[in-house]
C-alpha cells in the first residue's frame, strides 16, 4: 500500500512540474510573440540599425526574432510533448519549410546579397520557428496564444481609431504622408489595415461570446477604415459577407439558418451604409473621395517597368537590394517598392523567386488543413492584400502572425487512444 501511495505522489508531483513548466513556456512564448508583434521598426532603429543602412548582420534581426529563436529549441527539447492525428504531418511541414528557408540564407551570402537575407530570416524563418514552438505546446495553450495575438490586433485597431480622432500617433513614424494616417501598434498604416483584416476572420473562429466577437469585428473594421488601406477595406467587406453567407450557425436548422442569415444580411447592408456615411463624415474614408486609380495605385503598376531597366543577368540571378532601390528612386521616381513579386524576382533571380514563392504558398496551404472556414477566408484576404504592398517582401511579422493564428484555430485532432499511444510511443523512441 505504501509503494502505491508513493507512486501516486510521485506521479502527482511530476504532473505538477509539467503543468508549471507548460505555464512558464506559455508565458515566455506570449512574451516573445508580443515583442515581435508590437515593437515596430522605428523603435528598433532607435537602438540598432535595424532597417537603416549600415551596421552588422546581427543588428538586422528583430529582438522578438531572437526571443523566438532562443525559446523554440527550449520548448521542443526540454520535455516530451504529444502530437495527435495530422499534427505530425504539420510538424514535418514546419521542419521542411524551415530547413528550405534556412538554405536560402547561405545562397544569398554566397551571391553577395547578404542584406536580403535579413528579411528572409526576420519574416519567414522566424515564422517556421514560431510554428514549431506552437506545436510543442498543448492545444489549450495554442488557442490561448491565438487569443492573446487577436487581443493585441484588436487593441492596435482601437489605438489607430484614437490616433485619427486626436491626429497624433503614439509610436514614432518617420515616413512622410500626404495626409494623417494612424499606425496603431503595427508600425505602418498599411500594416494596421492588413493585420486588422486578417484578424476579422480569426475572431469569427474563436469561442468568444457572440457579442464580444461582433464588437471586436466592428473595432477592427473601423480600424481598417481609419488606416486608409483601401485594398484591405474592400477585401474586408467581401470577407464579412462571405462569413455571413457561408459560415454555419450552430443550433439552427438549415431552414432557420437561411431565414436568419437573410435578416442579418439586410440589417448588415443597412447598417453598413449608415456606417460608411458616418465614416465619411468623420474623415476616415478620405482616400476614397476621388478614385482608387490614383498615384498610389499607378505606383504599383509603374514598378513593373523596372524589369526594362536592369540586365538579363539581374533578372535571372538577382541583384543587390540597394542597387535595385536606387534604380527605382532615380529612374522611376518611386520612394518604395510596394510589390512582393518585383522584390522576390530581382533580389533572388526569377528561378529562385519562383521556387521561394511556391514554397510559401505550399507552406500556407498545408497549414490550412483542419482550420475553420473563417480562418481560410482570412488567409485568402491576407494573400490578396499582401500582394498589393510590401508586406511579404520586408521585415514584417505578418507571416508569423498568420502561422500562429492558423495553428491556434485548428480543430482538435479526432483520433482513437490506440493511435495516440502508437504515435506517442514512436515519438518517445
Amino acid at each position: 500500500m505504501s509503494s502505491l501511495t508513493a507512486g501516486s505522489e510521485q506521479l502527482s508531483s511530476r504532473a505538477r512540474r509539467q503543468n508549471a513548466l507548460s505555464l512558464l513556456f506559455f508565458l515566455c512564448a506570449a512574451f516573445a510573440l508580443l515583442i515581435r508583434f508590437t515593437v515596430p521598426p522605428q523603435l528598433m532603429n532607435m537602438v540598432v540599425n535595424y532597417t537603416d543602412e549600415g551596421g552588422p548582420f546581427y543588428a538586422k534581426l528583430h529582438f522578438g526574432t531572437y526571443a523566438i529563436f532562443l525559446l523554440t529549441p527550449l520548448v521542443l527539447f526540454s520535455r516530451p510533448f504529444l502530437l495527435r492525428g495530422d499534427e505530425i504531418g504539420i510538424f514535418k511541414v514546419l521542419l521542411r519549410y524551415s530547413v528550405l528557408v534556412l538554405a536560402l540564407v547561405p545562397y544569398l551570402f554566397a551571391a553577395g546579397r547578404a542584406g536580403a537575407s535579413g528579411f528572409v530570416v526576420d519574416t519567414y524563418l522566424v515564422a517556421g520557428a514560431a510554428g514549431l514552438m506552437m506545436l510543442a505546446l498543448n492545444p489549450q495553450a495554442r488557442r490561448a496564444l491565438g487569443d492573446v495575438v487577436l487581443v493585441v490586433l484588436i487593441l492596435s485597431a482601437a489605438i489607430g481609431v484614437v490616433e485619427v480622432m486626436i491626429q497624433h500617433r503614439f509610436l514614432p513614424f518617420t515616413e512622410n504622408e500626404p495626409e494623417f494616417r494612424p499606425i496603431g501598434l503595427a508600425g505602418h498604416p498599411l500594416a494596421l489595415g492588413g493585420l486588422s483584416a486578417i484578424a476579422i476572420g480569426f475572431v469569427a473562429s474563436t469561442r468568444w461570446r457572440i457579442w464580444v466577437r461582433v464588437l471586436s469585428i466592428l473595432i477592427l473594421f473601423v480600424g481598417i477604415a481609419a488606416s486608409g488601406a483601401r485594398t484591405a477595406l474592400i477585401l474586408t467587406v467581401g470577407e464579412i459577407f462571405i462569413l455571413l453567407l457561408f459560415v454555419r450557425w450552430p443550433r439552427l436548422t438549415l431552414e432557420h439558418q437561411r431565414q436568419a442569415k437573410f435578416v442579418v444580411l439586410m440589417f448588415a447592408a443597412i447598417a453598413g451604409m449608415a456606417m460608411i456615411a458616418v465614416l465619411f463624415s468623420a474623415g476616415f474614408l478620405n482616400r476614397f473621395s476621388n478614385t482608387i486609380f490614383d498615384a498610389n495605385f499607378m505606383a504599383r503598376v509603374t514598378i513593373y517597368q523596372v524589369f526594362g531597366l536592369v540586365s538579363w543577368k539581374d533578372i535571372l540571378f538577382g541583384m543587390d537590394a540597394n542597387d535595385l532601390l536606387r534604380i527605382v528612386n532615380e529612374q522611376l521616381g518611386l520612394p518604395h517598392i510596394e510589390s512582393a513579386p518585383v522584390v522576390f524576382a530581382l533580389l533572388f533571380g526569377i528561378p529562385v523567386a519562383i521556387l521561394f514563392f511556391a514554397l510559401i504558398l505550399w507552406f500556407i496551404f498545408r497549414l490550412l488543413h483542419d482550420v475553420p472556414l473563417p480562418a481560410k477566408v482570412a488567409t485568402a484576404v491576407f494573400l490578396l492584400a499582401s500582394l498589393s504592398n510590401n508586406a511579404l517582401s520586408s521585415k514584417t511579422p505578418d507571416v508569423t502572425i498568420l502561422v500562429v493564428l492558423l495553428l491556434a484555430s485548428r480543430k482538435p485532432p479526432d483520433v482513437s487512444p490506440s493511435v495516440v499511444f502508437e504515435r506517442a510511443r514512436t515519438q518517445s523512441g
